[in-house]
């Protein structure tokens, strides 16, 4: 049986998944990649380093988000949710916004001492200052959410 997600589903699971795929769109080109992310308050947050998905967002803010549940092939959930990438520039919010992504992370990782290309490690100087940390986050303005169940 296939069928729609409600609000409450829609939101429990964007709670729940640590992982999402983000598409955004410029100059003509597409591109979809995986991130790790934190739902709050409506709002999806995460980071990443200088590269093409932050160029793209840059000149297209509008953007696309999808998370899933997969148990199997015909029994599954997933949410599409779009909305407005916008950087976060002010130092309170980006630490609280890592710090908010950090803790949802964490227990997801293998060897916490340190993975610094992802801004996530015990040691701050891990990090270095080669890496331009971008903290952002989609304002959600519509999404929707579908499964099947056998």
């Amino acid at each position: 049986m296939l069928g729609e997600l409600n609000e409450k589903q829609i939101d429990e699971l964007l709670k729940r998944q640590v992982t999402g795929r983000l598409g955004c769109h410029a100059d003509g080109i597409t591109y979809i990649v995986p991130i790790n992310y934190l739902y709050k308050d409506g709002m999806i947050y995460a980071h990443s380093g200088p590269g093409k998905k932050i160029e793209m967002m840059r000149s297209n803010p509008q953007v696309c988000f999808q998370a899933d549940e997969m148990e199997s092939i015909f029994r599954w959930r997933s949410v599409i949710a779009w909305g407005v990438f916008e950087e976060i520039t002010d130092i309170d919010e980006q630490q609280q916004a890592m710090q908010g992504l950090i803790h949802r992370i964490m227990p997801f990782v293998s060897t916490p001492s340190g993975h610094p290309s992802h801004g996530i490690t015990a040691n701050e100087s891990d990090i270095g200052t080669d890496m331009d940390l971008i903290v952002y986050r989609i304002r959600i303005t519509t999404k929707t959410g579908r499964y099947e169940q056998s």
